[in-house]
């Protein structure tokens, strides 16, 4: 429409048959009844809160990577940091229902990859969705939510807290207008704006029917990279990354699969000669029995922060395994 009559006035200006031409009925006649004054007045006076940004095809901040994409937002509700837009970033999504394993591999990967400098886009579900941005926020790293609801609605509700963490120290996206409650169709439809954001789009634990497979089939129509963990044969949670691999998604067991393919150069701290050289008297001290992680701040000296990150970096270079009961062993 806007590329039949030019700016949003000419379309509210058209007549109906005109607007039919180029639209069905039901959406002429509804467009022809004029802009919702209400709905208009609530969103200028949110847009007053601190943080709170509304984009138009037309902004310099609206993101270049959603423009290449066939269906774009025309608008995008915004809530933290704009300039997260322009960041590299990876999708990372997967089952809501998933596994305690899967959960964690999620946010493991996210924590890693935010700390190469990738955003984390995800889309704020139970499952992996909340594991993946609870790994960006837990090492500093940035994330964008996209969700299927309006901005002022938090969904699921048991994520209230993870909300407000996002909108303080990353952004949370919606081109649903404010008060749009959730509905089954908004979120494949976000979807594709999960996709269109990211440079490539990593499924950690997703079944045949997840809606995660239709993240997947979106990046890989829209240009991106994507990427599956495999699992058990066994295990539902398994199937549809399976079915992904089959279909010429990349296999990844360890961050650096992903890093080469995106062509990121490290940004992490820990890569760095000095965090290499802390890296082995910690190894050192753990030797190879199991270890809690009391006794390893006793034997290393290291805080417990410094540590978890340390012991992080070593378990995805496949160097540590974590156990239950919260220790961990050196593998030889």
């Amino acid at each position: 429409m806007l590329a039949a009559f030019g700016t949003p006035a000419s379309i509210y200006a058209a007549s109906l048959k005109r607007l039919h031409d180029i639209v069905s009925e039901k959406i002429a006649q509804h467009i022809s009844t004029g802009p919702d004054i209400e709905a208009c007045t609530s969103t200028l006076e949110w847009l007053q809160q601190p943080g709170n940004h509304l984009l138009t095809l037309a902004d310099s901040s609206y993101p270049q990577a959603l423009l290449e994409i066939p269906d774009p937002p025309a608008l995008l509700y915004a809530k933290g940091d704009l300039s997260l837009l322009h960041m590299p970033a990876i999708a990372v999504v997967g089952s809501r229902n998933a596994s305690p394993q899967g959960e964690k591999n999620a946010e493991e990967f996210s924590a890693s990859l935010s700390q190469h400098g990738l955003c984390i886009i995800s889309g704020m579900a139970l499952g992996i969705d909340g594991a993946a941005h609870r790994g960006a926020l837990r090492t500093g790293g940035k994330t964008i939510a996209v969700v299927g609801t309006g901005l002022d609605i938090v969904y699921p509700a048991r994520h209230r807290d993870l909300a407000h963490q996002i909108a303080q120290h990353g952004l949370i996206i919606s081109e649903f207008a404010l008060g749009t409650p959730s509905k089954p169709q908004n979120f494949p439809r976000r979807n594709r704006i999960i996709s269109g954001l990211s440079r490539g789009c990593l499924v950690v634990e997703a079944n045949v029917q997840s809606g995660s497979l239709i993240t997947a089939r979106l990046a890989a129509e829209q240009g991106r990279e994507v990427f599956a963990i495999p699992g058990s044969i066994h295990s539902p949670l398994s199937k549809g990354c399976h079915q992904l691999i089959k279909q010429g998604a990349k296999l990844v067991d360890h961050t650096k699969d992903i890093l080469e393919e995106l062509h990121v150069h490290s940004l992490t701290q820990f890569s760095s000669q000095a965090e290499r050289s802390e890296e082995s008297p910690l190894l050192e001290a753990m030797g190879y029995d199991p270890v809690s992680m009391d006794i390893l701040v006793e034997r290393s000296g290291l805080t417990s922060d410094r540590l978890s990150a340390m012991l992080l970096v070593l378990e995805l270079e496949n160097q540590v395994t974590s156990l239950p009961g919260g220790r961990f062993q050196r593998i030889a």
